[in-house]
């Protein structure tokens, strides 16, 4: 199968995709990547809607989107228009079409673009498994296509632009039996619409993949850029957006990760970061991620390709038959490299590793916190590394978020580490401290070049890219005690790092790689999206077996000053591993932003939520505000709690309804009462000491 998913895995190129027009704010081809959000109050309230729109194209958002669940609402959006021209406001508008064709051909007539969700338009979600025979799903894929052509008439007719916008979560029953629940059937959903588009020689379509998983969520935006060129489709603009990725930090790390992989690539066309916070709060997260592109090119160190397999010569045009005209070069024949990539792009497979100590094989993925700049430590200090002292017990007490490794640099701990944390030291340091076997040493690429005194069990080792020569990877090859601690000064840092992996992979080198990254003084806002970009669009190929995030390049501060910057390292590190879905240290809450169709305030009911139960391990809970957003979405959950009237809320396990209409007041309680039930509750323990008195 081709593999071939972005225009380079090296150099910072964007996909060239079509134009699109959405009232005066085009999307595609060379216009920047567009920032969007959607309303959360009632569509029915005509002020509050605009009152909230123009409160979101201050914030930055280019396209508003709001909810018509509902011909009634359809029909509101021409007053919400109407006010919002009135008070001088051209964003153009969006109306977001779930169950209802009648109010998806309404709202066409009205506002800039529509979107339909597939996986509901005029299809089936009832978690039914149903048997088809090749002509059964075709005559139901017919009868789908009749219901769906009307709207792509309208759109034509009238010159809206449609997006068609696949969620994970929400897959029919249909698409499910015949391609179960994966980024193929999420693509194939999307494609059977997109068919009856072109026939109908209607161009002005924006796609989307979302998904509260990451990995899922990337590797079908991939899929979906692959299977567009194989078909010959347009190269229509990407919709970015991870479903439900929550609130606060979280939300934020969880967007990054799957939507910053992607823009590293040079896909995506418009961004929506779904967070549950008021929409406003959405923009700047995304004009954050958007950012870090525009001087990308000219900032990158250029990076060597991997050039596996056979080049071949091809005429100009064989080349514009797979290329958009724009993107062809006026020269008369191409270079074309045939990429046989050493990792799978659209499934995840963890890179396969020998186990040094607990670092690599099938150990999780290890935290390293960098101490090495504190200017002196005690017990107490390890608190930010969430390793917690009591004076009251004198000892240490687990927990959920403690790093696995400290680096001490030059400076070796004077006491005794608590169970279960190790301490890594410079090479130099640990010669000099008597080559202690607690200790164990990081050499630069020069001394682990030089023969001189190992560890026994394990040495960690800094290599880039560069360093990575056939000498090297030759002594890494037969070197069972190494961990790589692999790093890049690069500004396109997580495509070298990347490659990086590529040389291991393609060379036979099974050492443990501990991923590195480092970041000048930044607001941590954009630590948070930088890092878990960089970081987790590697962990999402099932690259690294560990995370450091050092401190090399921040300035100089007090202790309390680089406590608290400890802290939230250490805290982004497994955030970071979390939202990749290869660690799982914490409660995770798949909660939706807030829409006009929410029933209950989704902040409020979230943060009482997570107050409850954010100790409970890897526990997923979905925190859904209607039933549009309900089982399917949220098709990832342990749990889930979801409005379904005013003030009543029905309770899931899985996708299955256990309780269908409580009272909200009761809800968490009963919630957890479920939990209890399923031998999946634990009571929270106090961490603090006691008081004495």
């Amino acid at each position: 199968m081709n593999k071939t998913y972005c225009p380079s895995l090296t150099e910072y190129k964007r996909r060239l995709s079509r134009e699109v027009k959405i009232g005066d704010v085009p999307v595609g081809g060379l216009n920047p990547i567009r920032v969007q959000s959607m309303t959360t109050v009632d569509t029915m309230d005509t002020l509050g809607s605009v009152e909230q729109t123009l409160r979101m194209v201050e914030a930055g958002c280019e396209y508003v989107r709001i909810t018509a669940p509902s011909v009634k609402e359809a029909q509101n959006l021409l007053e919400i228009k109407k006010e919002l021209r009135k008070r001088g406001c051209n964003v153009p508008l969006i109306a977001d079409i779930h169950f209802t064709p009648n109010a998806a051909e309404l709202a066409a007539r009205i506002v800039e673009k529509v979107r339909v969700n597939p996986g509901n338009y005029a299809d089936k979600k009832k978690f039914d498994v149903i048997e088809y025979t090749d002509a059964s799903y075709q005559a139901e894929v017919e009868r789908i296509r009749e219901r769906f052509r009307p709207l792509v008439q309208i759109c034509k007719q009238y010159g809206t632009a449609m997006r068609i916008g696949t969620n994970h979560g929400s897959l029919s029953d249909r698409i499910l039996s015949r391609y179960g629940d994966t980024p193929l059937g999420m693509v194939e959903s999307a494609l059977e619409f997109l068919r009856l588009c072109e026939e109908e020689n209607y161009y002005d379509v924006v796609l989307s993949m979302k998904a509260s998983n990451t990995q899922v969520m990337v590797q079908a935006y991939r899929l979906l850029v692959q299977k567009l060129d194989e078909e010959g489709l347009q190269p229509y603009p990407l919709h970015l957006g991870v479903t439900e990725a929550g609130e606060a930090e979280d939300g934020r790390i969880k967007s990054a990760v799957g939507i910053g992989t992607l823009l590293e690539d040079g896909l995506g066309d418009t961004v929506r970061v779904s967070l549950t916070e008021a929409p406003e709060a959405e923009a700047p997260v995304a004009r954050a991620l958007i950012d870090r592109y525009t001087h990308r090119a000219a900032e990158a160190k250029p990076i060597k390709e991997l050039v596996i397999g056979n080049e071949q010569l091809v005429s100009e045009n064989e080349a514009a038959a797979a290329t958009p005209a724009a993107a062809a070069p006026a020269n008369s024949s191409l270079l074309i490299t045939n990429y046989s990539l050493p990792i799978d792009p659209f499934q995840y497979h963890r890179r396969s590793t020998r186990e040094v100590l607990n670092l690599g094989g099938q150990n999780v993925p290890r935290v390293m916190a960098d101490l090495s700049r504190l200017p002196s430590l005690e017990y107490a200090d390890l608190r930010a590394v969430g390793h917690l002292y009591s004076a009251f017990l004198d000892k240490f007490q687990m927990n959920d978020l403690g790093a696995d490794y400290v680096y001490s640099g030059q400076r070796p701990i004077p006491f005794m580490l608590p169970n279960g944390l190790k301490e890594a030291v410079d090479y130099t340091a640990w010669l000099d401290a008597g080559q202690r076997p607690d200790h164990f040493p990081v050499l630069t690429q020069t001394e682990y070049a030089t023969a001189g005194p190992r560890h026994p069990e394990l040495n960690f080792v800094f290599q880039n890219l560069a360093s990575l020569t056939p000498a090297t990877l030759a002594q890494l090859r037969e070197d069972a005690t190494a961990v790589i601690i692999l790093y890049t000064d690069n500004a396109h840092a997580m495509p070298e790092i990347r490659r990086a992996f590529f040389e291991l992979l393609t060379n036979g080198v099974t050492n443990p790689v501990v991923i590195n990254r480092q970041y000048p003084a930044l607001s941590p806002e954009q630590t948070q999206l930088y890092a878990a970009t960089d970081v987790g669009g590697l962990l999402l190929d099932g690259l690294g077996d560990g995370v450091v995030l050092s401190t090399e390049l921040l300035p100089e501060r007090s202790k309390e000053e680089w406590l608290t910057t400890l802290d939230q390292l250490n805290q982004l590190s497994f955030g970071i591993l979390q939202a990749a879905r290869t660690r799982m240290s914490k409660t995770e809450y798949i909660s939706c932003p807030s829409c006009g169709r929410t029933l209950f305030d989704l902040q409020e009911t979230t943060a009482m939520i997570r107050k409850r139960t954010d100790h409970l391990k890897g526990v997923k809970i979905g925190i859904m505000g209607c039933i549009v957003n309900g089982p399917g979405e949220m098709a990832d959950a342990d749990y889930g709690y979801v409005g379904v009237g005013k003030g009543k809320i029905a309770l899931y396990r899985g996708q299955e309804v256990i309780k269908k209409s409580v009272p909200e007041e009761r809800a968490v309680d009963e919630l957890i009462e479920l939990m209890r039930e399923d031998g999946r509750w634990i009571e929270p323990v106090l961490l603090e000491e006691p008081v004495a008195g």
